[in-house]
């Protein structure tokens, strides 16, 4: 008898196995991230050597910005600051939101003038920072550069 329950059991399991899910059970493919090219201004008629800003799902990738002008460390930081988040905004995200900064300075020495100016400026729960003098300086004469990662 018992040979005989283990039989039934066996194809009634078989037979529930041999049907059809419905669409509707099964579950959503998870929609793939794209990459997005976000420009301040109308699209460039040539293609640019970089991005400014390209994100991938819900982060957000700021190319390094300069201040390719004659002034000193806490204006130079200034204004690569209010570059970034310009980008950011554009982006739509914020300071707040940035996750990762690197900063590369032309010389230590102007590590605590940076600095200054850079305190606050993220909000009460600033990102992760690297800061590194690269041999050789920094392109085009700034004395800082500035590039992030945030989330959308």
């Amino acid at each position: 008898m018992a040979d005989n329950n283990r039989r039934r059991f066996i194809k009634g399991a078989a037979a529930v196995a041999a049907i059809p899910v419905a669409a509707a059970a099964k579950p959503a493919e998870a929609a793939k991230p794209a990459k997005k090219v976000h420009y301040q201004g109308p699209k460039p008629e040539k293609t640019p050597l970089f991005s400014g800003a390209v994100s991938y799902g819900n982060l957000l990738f700021i190319a390094g910005k300069g201040a390719h002008f004659a002034g000193d460390i806490k204006s130079h930081t200034k204004h690569v600051l209010d570059e970034v988040e310009k980008e950011l905004v554009n982006a739509g995200s914020s300071m707040e939101k940035v996750l990762k900064v690197n900063v590369y300075l032309n010389d230590l020495k102007d590590y605590a003038g940076m600095n200054e100016v850079f305190l606050g400026r993220f909000g009460a729960e600033p990102p992760v920072r690297t800061t590194i003098a690269p041999a050789g300086g920094v392109p085009g004469n700034s004395l800082v550069e500035i590039d992030c990662i945030a989330f959308i």
